[in-house]
């Protein structure tokens, strides 16, 4: 008769290797890309390609640069038919967010600034997440204009086909982290700006997020606090002092500005905190409802992934309770 004693030593260690395995493979399938055509994998354009991109097509690059299965960490760049990724809850409280992750205006990261977000903002949260994976400037393209017209399109799609997914169309917000927090500004500051030709009905919803949240966010493209790798990519070499301040983010606040929500960790040596200070005062003095949380120790691009024993970990909370004030501002 087999013996089925658990304490063997090669039973026992089957049996560890099995449980990592089972338990990585949540990870492992977040970290697929859906297949085009699939519901979860929504293009932006009626075309694919985007009208007036003067960049030749090419197919996307995806790279792992994680070692750990359980913890996938990937970026995509030549993105030339921009789409977004779909993560639905199983509880949906009406609101959604339209994620863009960071990269230095070189990559779009998909799993730090965006599958991490799933357990916290859709599952516990109630949150609709649509992840954008956008147009960089460079890669053949003349427009830097490309990143926001996904952007624009991107809300109003979503705007557009809130019923079909039962969000409520006043209750669509936009986060964005590092660069994506640069591209997040833009769309709230430019949400109206004309950047594209309009191609059908989806082109006549609203591009303003009904609120905005930026995660350690590239802001200024002037001073000392400036991002140079996110600069030297978006400006070029038409890089001028006219232009550096035309792309700092805390010169284009208006009223129309949403309402916003500022996170950013003091030890940041990458984007330093005071990008986040310049647009915070930038908002007071506009009169926009804002909210800033600053931490001391989280370095840059900490998702939520690298804020273990940190008291920069109760971020997503803090996040969803200030979305949820929102809402109930916005319903009085």
């Amino acid at each position: 008769m087999p013996n089925r004693n658990l304490s063997n030593p090669l039973l026992s260690k089957c049996l560890v290797r099995l449980l990592v395995l089972l338990w990585a493979l949540p990870a492992v399938a977040a970290a697929i890309e859906p297949d085009p055509g699939s519901s979860d994998r929504i293009a932006l354009w009626p075309a694919g390609l985007a009208p007036g991109d003067n960049a030749l097509p090419q197919p996307p690059r995806i790279v792992e640069r994680s070692t750990d299965p359980a913890l996938p960490d990937r970026y995509i760049d030549h993105v030339s038919e921009p789409y977004l990724v779909a993560y639905r809850p199983a509880n949906p409280n009406g609101s959604a967010l339209l994620v863009i992750p960071g990269g230095g205006y070189q990559r779009v990261v998909l799993d730090k600034e965006g599958t991490a977000l799933v357990p916290a903002f859709v599952e516990q949260g109630g949150v609709s997440l649509f992840v954008l994976r956008y147009r960089l400037p460079g890669e053949g393209r003349t427009d830097r204009e490309a990143a926001l017209a996904d952007a624009q399109r991107a809300l109003r799609l979503i705007r557009h086909r809130a019923g079909d997914w039962g969000i409520d169309p006043h209750r669509i917000g936009v986060m964005g982290f590092s660069a994506g927090g640069h591209l997040t500004a833009r769309l709230g500051t430019g949400f109206d700006t004309p950047v594209y030709p309009a191609t059908d009905a989806i082109d006549t919803a609203s591009a303003r997020p009904d609120f905005q949240l930026l995660v350690y966010p590239v802001i200024d493209m002037q001073g000392p606090d400036s991002h140079a790798g996110s600069r030297e990519r978006l400006l070029g070499a038409a890089d001028s002092p006219a232009l550096r301040r035309h792309y700092s983010m805390q010169h284009r606040i208006g009223t129309g500005t949403p309402p916003t929500f500022l996170l950013h960790a003091a030890d940041d040596d990458v984007v330093p905190v005071g990008n986040s200070l310049l647009f915070y005062n930038g908002l007071q003095q506009a009169g926009i409802v804002s909210e800033m949380h600053l931490f001391p120790h989280g370095g840059h691009g900490f998702g939520t992934r690298g804020t273990t024993g940190l008291t920069t970990a109760v971020w997503p909370q803090l996040a969803l309770a200030w979305i949820a004030a929102q809402t109930r501002e916005a319903s009085r």
